[in-house]
Formats: C-alpha cells, structure tokens, sequence
C-alpha cells in the first residue's frame, strides 16, 4: 500500500494524480529531505494501519483531483511527456491489476489458494 499511495515521481496514486494530472510538485513522505532515494520499499518499521491510512487519503485526493477535470481527455506535460487524465485512469487500473496478480500468485504459493 505503501508503494501504491507514493507521490515520489509519477509512480504510485499521489504521483500520477497529483504531479501529472494537477502539476503538483510533491513527492513521498517516505523519502527523506534532499534525498531521491525512494522508501517506499523499508519494511522494517512498517504501520500498517497508517499505509491503509495514507493510502485511502491519497484515493480520495485523486478522486478530487478527477471530479474538477473537465473531461478526461484533459491534458498535461510532464517534462518531453503529455498525458491526457484518461491515460493516467487506464494505466493505474493496469498498475492495480498488476499489483493484484503478484498478491494472488504469493497467496497460492503459500497456501496453495487460487482464484476461481
């Protein structure tokens, strides 16, 4: 969830609905002041209960950020890249999928589970 609800780059939710869509300049809570290095990943003092936390306020900023679009065919640069709102919904459905799949292929490896 952590990675997922990240603002650093245009990964995770944050990044790709805040700094591509909205031209927000923010980056993750997780990567420390002047560093680029990305935290997303340390596991060794994890709170879960604040990544659900942090994550679900990240969803309902891009949900905001959604609603005051006028169109999903909106547009923005991103350095050499444009990308249009519709483009950002279609790739983090793909993204979520992805992360989904990798859940679903641990959980069978462990307890021999598997989807229907």
């Amino acid at each position: 969830m952590r990675h997922r609800s990240g603002a650093a780059g245009r990964r995770g939710r944050a990044g790709w609905f805040r700094n591509v869509v909205n031209g927000e300049r923010s980056r993750s809570p997780r990567t420390p002041a002047g560093s680029t290095d990305r935290a997303d990943f340390d596991v060794d003092d994890v709170d879960v209960c604040e990544g659900f936390a942090v994550w679900r306020d990240e969803c309902t900023r891009a949900r905001t950020i959604v609603d005051a679009a006028p169109s999903p065919d909106v547009t923005r640069t991103v350095g050499e890249e444009t990308y249009a709102l519709r483009h950002v919904l279609a790739h983090l459905i793909e993204e979520y999928a992805r992360h989904n799949e990798h859940a679903d292929l641990l959980r069978e490896r462990i307890d021999g589970s598997t989807g229907e």
